[in-house]
Parts: C-alpha cells; sequence; structure tokens
C-alpha cells in the first residue's frame, strides 16, 4: 500500500483499538491490541504520517527513535531495595521507569489527553543488548517492569533489509505479535499531500516530468545514491526561505537534500529554468488578466517540460491564494464564534466589560496554543490559523460591541474581497491557458492540478467558479465520447 492508503488503514486501527463499551472499558482488551509495524523504505513520510493522524484525531504523539536507546534507558536502572520475605529481609534488585513509558505520562500531564500514539521508529535496528526485550515489549506493552499506560497505541516502523545494514530480521514468534503494514512510495499519493502543504512549484513539476527521481535508492562503486520524499520537503522548504532571502540556489545546494548528484544537477538546472519561465511568461500578468497575446502564441510553440512549468507555476501561485484564503476563513470563523458568545453572555447579563471578557478569552487562548504547542499538538497550519484569530480578537476594539461587530464586519469584507480577486485569477489563469492550448492535454493537467489539490478544490466548493465548471463540463464530455468512440471500436 502507499502511504496515503496506510494513513487511512492507521486511523481505522487507533478507532478500533480506542473504542470502548458503555461502562468504558476498551473493547478490545490492551493485551489484544497487536502494536502496527510499518516496514518501508527511508524517508517515504512515516514519521510525518503519525503526526498528521495524532493532529487529525485530537489525541497525543511520543515518537521516539529507538536506535537511540541502550538497554538501561528503554527498561531503566537497576536500584537496590529492601524487602520481607518468610520474616527476613532481603535486598532485591528493581527498576526505576524506562525513559519512554514516562515520556508518555509527561505527554499525558502536559496535554491533560489520556490518549494517544506511542511511535518507536527503526525497531528492527535495536541494540544487541535491547533485542530481547523487544519481544515481551510487543506483547506485553511493557519495559521492564512498567507498562505503557491503558489508552496509548502501539505504532513502530522499521526499514526493510535492503536499505540498512543493522537491520535485525524478526523471527515468526515476534511477527505473529504485530500487524505488518508493507508501506511503497508513491507519487500521486505524494502529490496529493504536497499540493496541500504547499511544496514549492518547482518541487512538484520537476517530479512530474522526472517521476522516477521522486524516490530513488541506490549503491554503487560510487556508494550509496538517493533522494526521498523526505529529502523534496525539505528541499522545499528551504528553498522558499532562499527565494524570500534572495540567495542563489547552487548544485550543492540541491545536493545536501537529494543525495545523488546527477538528479540534485537535474534539479538544478531545471530550477533555473523554472525561474526563468517565471520571469518570462510574468505569471502576475497573466493571473490578473494583463498577459500579452505574444505570451500565449509563444507557450503554443513551446517544449512540452517548458508547458508543463508553465503550469506548475499558475498552480503554485494560485495554491497561495487559496492557502491564504482558507487561513482567514478559518480565524474569521474562531472569531466570528467568539463574539457570537459574547453577544449572548452580554446579552445575558454575565459580562459586563466587553473589552474584559475579550482580553481573557485572548489569554485563554494563547495558554491552550502554547499548551498544545509544548505537548506537540498544534501541526504547522493548525497553530498558523489559530495565531491569525488571536491576532484578529487583538485588533478588536474597545469596550463598545457596536464598534466591535464593524471591525469584524470590515475584515470580512476585506476577507471577501480577497476571495473574489483569488476567483478571477482562477479565472484568468483559465482564459490564457484556453487561449494557448484549447481544451488539450494541457488544460487536462492544470484541470488535474486544481482537483488534486486540497485548497482550491475546497475553494472552488465554497466561492464556485464558471470557468473551472465550464472546463471540467467540457473535459468530462470530451472523456465520455473517448470511452464510447472506444467501445464502438471494440465491437466493430
Amino acid at each position: 500500500m502507499n502511504i496515503s492508503e496506510a494513513k487511512e488503514e492507521l486511523i481505522r486501527i487507533v478507532r478500533t483499538y480506542l473504542a470502548k463499551d458503555e461502562e468504558g472499558r476498551y473493547l478490545i482488551p490492551r493485551e489484544r491490541q497487536r502494536p502496527v509495524l510499518l516496514m518501508g523504505g527511508p524517508g517515504i513520510g512515516k514519521t510525518a504520517v503519525m503526526r498528521q493522524i495524532a493532529e487529525e484525531m485530537g489525541i497525543s504523539l511520543v515518537s521516539y527513535t529507538i536506535t537511540h536507546h541502550t538497554r538501561q534507558s528503554a527498561i531503566g536502572l537497576p536500584s537496590i531495595s529492601k524487602k520481607t520475605y518468610g520474616g527476613e529481609e532481603h535486598l532485591v534488585t528493581e527498576y526505576t521507569m524506562s525513559e519512554i513509558v514516562a515520556a508518555v505520562y509527561d505527554q499525558i500531564a502536559r496535554s491533560g489527553i489520556s490518549e494517544g500514539i506511542l511511535f518507536l521508529d527503526e525497531i528492527n535496528c535495536v541494540s544487541e543488548t535491547l533485542a530481547p526485550t523487544m519481544l515481551q515489549f510487543l506483547q506485553y506493552k511493557t519495559f521492564g517492569n512498567h507498562r505503557v499506560p491503558d489508552g496509548y497505541v502501539i505504532v513502530t516502523a522499521g526499514n526493510p533489509p535492503e536499505y540498512n545494514r543493522s537491520v535485525r530480521e524478526f523471527d515468526i514468534v515476534t511477527l505473529d505479535r504485530v500487524r505488518l503494514m508493507e508501506v511503497k512510495e508513491d507519487f500521486p499519493a505524494w502529490k496529493s499531500y504536497a499540493l496541500k502543504q504547499g511544496i514549492h512549484g518547482a518541487v512538484t513539476s520537476y517530479l512530474e516530468i522526472k517521476k522516477d527521481h521522486f524516490y530513488s535508492v541506490k549503491a554503487d562503486l560510487r556508494g550509496k545514491r538517493f533522494a526521498t520524499p523526505r529529502g523534496w520537503e525539505d528541499l522545499s522548504d528551504s528553498l522558499k526561505v532562499y527565494e524570500a532571502l534572495s540567495l542563489p540556489v547552487e548544485e550543492s545546494f540541491t545536493y545536501s537534500f537529494l543525495q545523488d548528484k546527477e538528479i540534485a544537477e537535474s534539479f538544478t538546472a531545471y530550477y533555473e529554468l523554472y525561474r526563468k519561465y517565471r520571469e518570462f511568461y510574468r505569471v502576475e500578468d497573466i493571473l490578473a488578466g494583463n498577459a500579452p497575446g505574444s505570451a500565449a502564441e509563444k507557450l503554443k510553440e513551446a517544449p512540452f517540460d517548458e508547458k508543463l512549468s508553465l503550469i506548475g507555476l499558475l498552480s503554485d501561485a494560485l495554491g497561495q491564494e487559496f492557502r491564504s484564503w482558507a487561513d482567514r476563513l478559518s480565524a474569521q470563523q474562531e472569531i466570528f464564534f467568539c463574539l457570537k458568545e459574547l453577544k449572548e453572555k452580554t446579552e445575558n447579563g454575565e459580562v459586563l466589560s466587553a473589552a474584559e471578557w475579550l482580553a481573557k478569552t485572548i489569554r485563554e487562548k494563547k495558554r491552550l496554543l502554547e499548551r498544545d504547542a509544548a505537548a506537540g499538538l498544534a501541526g504547522r497550519e493548525a497553530e498558523k490559523r489559530r495565531r491569525l484569530a488571536i491576532t484578529g480578537l487583538e485588533k478588536l476594539p474597545g469596550d463598545d460591541f457596536t464598534q466591535i461587530r464593524k471591525a469584524f464586519a470590515a475584515s470580512e469584507e476585506e476577507r471577501l474581497r480577497k476571495a473574489a480577486e483569488a476567483g478571477e485569477h482562477l479565472t484568468n489563469a483559465f482564459r490564457f491557458l484556453a487561449e494557448a492550448f484549447g481544451e488539450g492535454q494541457e488544460m487536462v493537467l492544470f484541470l488535474s492540478e486544481l482537483s488534486a489539490g486540497y485548497y482550491s478544490l475546497k475553494f472552488v466548493q465554497e466561492n464556485g467558479n464558471e470557468a473551472f465548471y465550464k472546463y471540467n463540463r467540457l473535459l468530462l464530455l470530451n472523456d465520455q465520447r473517448e470511452q464510447l468512440r472506444a467501445e464502438a471500436m471494440r465491437l466493430l
């Protein structure tokens, strides 16, 4: 299965293990809750998926790379205590609490959430001294004398032996105590994630052309060479900052993320072209509806990779607008519910000062955000939106609810103006591409990018866009015609 399918299956497993009966007991006793073993190559997103699942399900996540642990840190250190047996006092060896188990209890204390996931990566690469204890852990959820608290689902991950010399092959006894899920790299699944996360357009458009560079692990006389989804995502993050700081993007920079010289060289050369296309075609003018007719004529005769790059540039620019729209919408909704509560409490005589209530609400929201961030419960996107809402609340004026309402209405009017502007930009992109390509495969690719993008699809669903509907209908009709024609030819 790919990483997206693995995520959905893991959500089902966690829901199943955390399901309770009417008396609050887990429907599947902890002893029968088999830990999950994700087996897949390095860098395909196993750890990232665990963070997403915890955030989406509103539960905690404690994550460890087990290879960093010795037997002593995982099980606990021996200590001597006195006990009485048969009327005689004896010295007995006990163990302090495992660092890993203690981390779970610390997470519960920080977050106030008693259920979560304990994720142990590289589980099949443990040290020789720690290996014998893993069977006990997988079966009984204990390290030494200390067990993982009820309500924590155990998920582990490992790399196949071809990727790691340190791998210890699990025997049947161990494998019979886990739920094995083999995860394979898959570009279409990753691309859906990439579009939602705002991965740099140069990365997604390059990989659309060079899909075999998405995940590549080789070993030859020159040593190990590799490029992984993790590397592409980290490259994207740094690439955005380099652009903001006007720093040069050289092959050495790319190679630090993509440790395959040929791939690093290929992407660096492509990125230079990508930047030139952005300047030559002036994406901002296309979206504003001011592109000269010569640009569309030039694009008609361009090589396919140049066409694909421009589609990537347009999709990336629109994607940023759609993400910004979604962020502002989320923040405005949170502010709206706060003001609705303030209005109700004011009318019921529960609030005498709107300013004091707002200040108290802001303090509480900041406290919860800091708590969730410290506990690792606030993802980057969720944290950004919560901070936007707090900033919006702080900008509301004084103690007069009428003035507060006017200020909120003004900010909502600005949000709607930005949404309308984004819609116009989308329409202008369709108009330009139609002038250049009509209803050709390039238009199909552009529509596919929009349909695969979480925020672009959400934007169209919420705001509508006639150009999107028009070309989507035309292309669907063409698909149906082609299918009918193929069926008729088959019957002849």
